[in-house]
């Protein structure tokens, strides 16, 4: 057998396609994204001629094609071209497949025979002599074609279908995969119409079905236009031997060729990448045998299915390899028809060619989204807290605790759990909601875990804060998702799963994820997210343990309600009540119990599971610091982190006036309030009465340590001196003032004039003496902010003074140019229009404004946007606003804080107790009494003389709770001593008059 040439004017390129056992099409080696490609048919030899339209094999056609398609197919060859007809427009060549030439090697095997004579007359060529040599040898032997035996030679014409000889029409699609759904099937490519267009032989019945693959579509390659071409002249057999005759009449001759270019014009040219998709599965699937893997029929009975080429020892997904490469986009109503998981690999293949902007998406313009990403954020930490079933508050390691973002707020990426409600819109927890964080919090709470930060997301607060809102949204806050992952096996009993150890993109174990442990058991479900919205770099492992919860009909899966249970809040009711319980809560000497909320370094809100009801606890005889002192947040932090939701140990010794239960707490067989007197973060009071504490020796010895080693609350101690509060501080007389109030603006602020004043008369009488015209003429007389001017006062259209807050920008152009201004003498603030405006004389303009702010002493009172806040003013204006009527305004303290700041709300503040002279009535208790304000228990009122007006306030408090009054209808679920959050409420109040 002759080798492999090395000489000029041979070519290299890989084999693209066998058509016949005689014919090959070979792509040069280009770096090109369409190579140009040659069809070569061999030299001097002619094989058996396949099936046509209407027409069956000749006798070993197939044979002859599956050995050159098996030997050839994907190779690389060495081919030159030996000549050329050029009336049918054909190139016959030697092509060298390694040091072998396949026209030798298929005559050899009696698959072809020889030419006698070539296109050109002469002295037959040396490849000539050597190809009839082995035809000889080939015959002799009765090797192929050659073969003698009748049998072999009948069954080498294959029996085809009509769908295989030119008659789709006879395919029964619906049956054929009514029989086949789901199963592989064994299949040729025989053409490729475009990217995701195949025609193919189906084995072994030879069924020639054209299949589209499923969930995909690849740019189209276009149509002709349909002409009426003449016919092919008929060709004598003179001119050229009977095989080239042949080949000649299946051919399209030049006025053919001629008549489809004028066409052309009519055609309809391939979309952008159209040629490049084909030419991509072309060069994957093309003569190759593949598995279609049929999974529907279309309304016209187009055959879907999935196509899955060889690719060394493996196979591909033809599809998935479409779409990451830019060369097919998803289409949701074929992939409708595959399973679950192929739908998601091509969803997320199609998400990252759109990223990359790979060809088909070069110019792709992504929507517009509400998340960002969030990149090399990862950190360890103690989860201190369960918010919900997708929600955890993380304690940095590397932060200490009780310094600024220590805790952080986590949101579980890409999957939502029923919401746990809003008390203050009367939302009541979602079904399994209370099980979702409940299954959470055994699993992590005080569990090491590793945090991987993925993105951030504007979220609606009126759906709530599992729910993306609209971008724009007006109420909306910025929330960090991110992946949690627990390096141990979760504490939660019942786990009848198990979860999957998460590897990093590096391959490294991650831990097990917390989201994917709470989906799969049937606690959240995954969120569908939109194109290029950001989400769990875990995402598949997420929907993949979704679809095991849907199987396992468990939790939100089930269709059913989860079990009730009754719990009795004694924090929202009185006293009494409170009392009643405390029989029941001393039987048990020690008791189980969940710490819901740590209050403040020594207060807690406990739930009791066996006694089914939640209270108020404290420690006896330990105190921490007030919210407004030093180390009190510290406080807060330690709790937090040690037993904060943690199952706890209580003792209860007794229960005092306001209903909060004392005692000591134990976790992990360890006394808290130990914990905190050691770390020098509260007082131990002997005074309590030290022999009810269990562990009294115990405490002292803590608070011992701290104070030899000055930690915290004792950095100032010396020892054998014990300073007091009270010793310090020297009492001051009150300041007690005649006034009438002028405004009220809210929040239990109000401006008032001091009777009798002489300021009062003598700016009364300046601004009666003034003799004001018409309005300045324009660019005369510009006010700008912070300026003093007169204003007439739209209600009686008097002239007072006034600080202008705010006003147009640039110079004024129109005499309605409006104003924003500010009455320094009363306190109310309105807007006019520059001709109602004038200029001041100095000497009125110099002295301060006569209108003082204050602000009700010792309670809190809802601002206008809270809960309450209008009716609250609206009664505060009621009571107080009457020109005629004079109050005693005792003050208890100032806040000079804001001084230099001037404006409505703004200023020096007055914090007084306000008494109606001719009732003798308290406006601060009345405002207690009708449930619009309650108690403000800061440190500065801790001294003995205030802290009697204190107890005094605190019985009309007491009032309209019992009468669940206004804010307190629905009871105090907040500690008295949290002065930062407002009650509940179950509506939101109407607008001010």
């Amino acid at each position: 057998m002759a080798s492999a040439p090395a000489v000029t004017g041979w070519l290299r390129g890989r084999v693209k396609a066998v058509p016949s056992g005689d014919t090959l099409l070979i792509m040069g080696n280009s770096k090109a994204e369409i190579p140009p490609e040659k069809t070569i048919t061999l030299s001097y030899i002619m094989a058996p001629r396949l099936a046509r339209r209407g027409t069956i094999d000749e006798p070993f056609a197939w044979n002859s094609r599956e050995f050159l398609r098996h030997h050839c197919i994907g190779k690389e060859v060495v081919f030159k071209v030996d000549y050329t007809v050029a009336n049918i427009n054909r190139e016959f060549g030697t092509v060298f497949l390694g040091d072998k030439n396949i026209a030798c090697l298929v005559v050899s095997e009696g698959w072809a025979k020889v030419k006698e004579q070539g296109p050109q007359k002469g002295e037959p060529s040396p490849a000539l002599t050597e190809l009839l040599h082995l035809e000889e040898q080939a015959k002799q032997q009765e090797l192929g074609r050659w073969t003698k035996d009748p049998g072999v030679f009948e069954a080498s014409v294959r029996d085809l279908p009509p769908s295989a000889i030119g008659d789709p029409s006879n395919l029964d699609a619906i049956g054929l995969l009514s029989v086949n759904k789901g199963k592989p099937m064994q299949a040729i490519v025989e053409q490729v119409r475009d990217g995701s267009t195949v025609r193919v032989y189906l084995l072994p019945e030879f069924q020639f079905v054209q299949v589209f693959v499923a969930g995909v579509q690849a740019p189209s390659m276009g149509r002709r236009a349909v002409v009426d071409a003449p016919p092919a002249p008929e060709v004598i057999a003179d001119d050229v031997n009977e095989e080239i005759a042949t080949e000649i009449r299946s051919q399209p001759t030049s006025a053919q060729r001629l008549v489809a270019s004028n066409a052309s014009a009519a055609e309809v040219t391939p979309d952008p990448f159209g040629r490049e998709a084909k030419h991509f599965t072309e060069f994957r699937a093309l003569n190759r045998d593949v598995r279609i893997v049929l999974e529907g029929v279309d309304k016209f009975s187009n055959l879907i299915g999935s196509v899955y080429y060889p690719d060394g020892d493996s196979a591909k997904d033809l599809a998935l390899e479409l779409v990451q490469n830019g060369l097919a986009k998803y289409v949701e109503w074929s992939a409708n028809m595959m399973e679950d998981e192929a739908k998601r690999r091509l969803k997320a293949a199609e998400l990252q060619a759109k990223k990359e902007r790979l060809r088909f998406w070069t110019d792709y313009v992504p929507p517009q989204t509400n998340s960002k990403a969030i990149h090399d954020q990862s950190f360890t930490g103690k989860v201190v807290e369960v918010v919900s079933g997708d929600c955890i508050i993380v304690a940095d390691d590397s932060l200490p605790y009780g310094s600024p973002m220590a805790e952080r707020r986590v949101n579980l990426s890409s999957i939502r759990c029923p919401k746990m409600g809003n008390p203050r819109r009367d939302e009541k927890p979602a079904k399994y909601a209370r099980e979702a964080r409940d299954f959470l919090r055994t699993s992590l709470i005080g569990r090491q875990v590793k945090v991987s930060m993925e993105y951030s997301r504007k979220v609606s607060m009126a759906d709530g804060p599992n729910i993306a809102g609209a971008p724009g949204s007006s109420d909306t806050r910025v929330m960090d998702f991110g992946s949690v992952f627990l390096l141990s096996a979760p504490k939660a009993e019942g786990n009848d799963t198990n979860p999957v150890i998460a590897s990093s993109a590096s391959g490294q174990p991650e831990g097990i994820n917390v989201a994917e442990l709470v989906v799969s058991h049937s606690f959240a479900t995954v969120i569908k997210h939109r194109d290029f919205e950001e989400r769990s770099n875990y995402y598949d492992a997420l929907l993949a343990a979704e679809s095991r919860a849907i199987i396992g009909k468990k939790a939100i899966h089930s269709g059913k309600n989860p079990p009730v249970m009754h719990v009795t809040d004694l924090t929202t009711a009185s006293a009494r009540k409170a009392k009643d319980f405390l029989p029941f809560l001393q039987r048990s000497r020690r008791l189980s119990a969940v710490v819901e909320y740590v209050l403040s370094g020594h207060r807690f809100k406990l739930l009791i599971p066996k006694e089914t009801c939640s209270i108020a606890f404290s420690f006896s005889g330990v105190r921490c610091p007030g919210r407004d002192e030093s180390f009190s947040e510290e406080a807060i932090a330690l709790m937090r982190r040690r037993i904060l939701q943690r199952d706890v140990e209580i003792e209860i010794e007794t229960v005092d006036r306001t209903g909060t239960f004392l005692g000591s707490l134990w976790e992990s067989r360890t006394n808290m309030a130990a914990v905190l007197l050691e770390a020098g973060l509260a007082k131990f009071q002997t005074t309590f009465g030290v022999d009810r504490i269990p562990d009294a020796q115990l405490l002292a010895q803590a608070e011992q340590s701290a104070k030899q080693q000055k930690l915290k609350v004792w950095e100032n101690y010396v020892e054998g001196q014990e300073a007091t509060n009270d010793a310090t501080e020297e009492s001051k007389q009150k300041e007690v003032l005649k006034v009438v109030v002028t405004e009220v603006i809210g929040g239990g602020k109000f401006y008032v004039q001091t009777v009798g004043d002489q300021k009062v008369a003598t700016i009364q009488k300046q601004l009666a003496s003034l003799n004001l015209g018409d309005a300045p003429l324009i660019g005369t007389f510009n006010p700008k902010k912070g300026d003093i001017v007169l204003a007439q006062f739209s209600v009686d259209n008097s002239w007072n003074r006034a600080l202008i807050v705010n006003g147009p920008r640039g110079p004024v152009e129109s005499l309605n140019d409006n104003f924003v201004v500010f009455y320094i003498d009363y306190g109310n603030q309105e807007t006019v229009s520059y001709n109602r405006l004038r200029p001041v004389d100095p000497t009125v303009a110099s002295s301060p404004g006569l209108a003082q702010l204050c602000k009700l002493a010792y309670i809190k009172v809802p601002d206008l946007d809270d809960d309450f806040g209008q009716e609250a003013a609206e009664y505060l204006s009621e009571c107080t606003l009457n020109i005629s009527k004079e109050f005693r305004a005792m003050v208890e303290d100032q806040d000079a804080s804001g001084g230099k700041v001037k404006g409505q709300g703004t200023g020096n503040i007055l914090i007084v107790t306000l008494v109606d002279v001719e009732a003798e009535t308290s406006v601060n208790a009345a405002m207690l009494q009708e449930g619009l304000a309650r108690l403000e228990r800061r440190r500065r009122w801790d001294k003995k003389e205030r802290q009697a007006a204190l107890d005094n306030l605190e019985e009309f408090q007491t009032k309209a709770k019992r009468e669940r009054l206004k804010m307190w209808q629905y009871g105090d679920v907040q500690s008295d001593e949290d002065e930062d959050s407002a009650p509940p409420a179950a509506r939101k109040s109407g607008s001010r008059r």
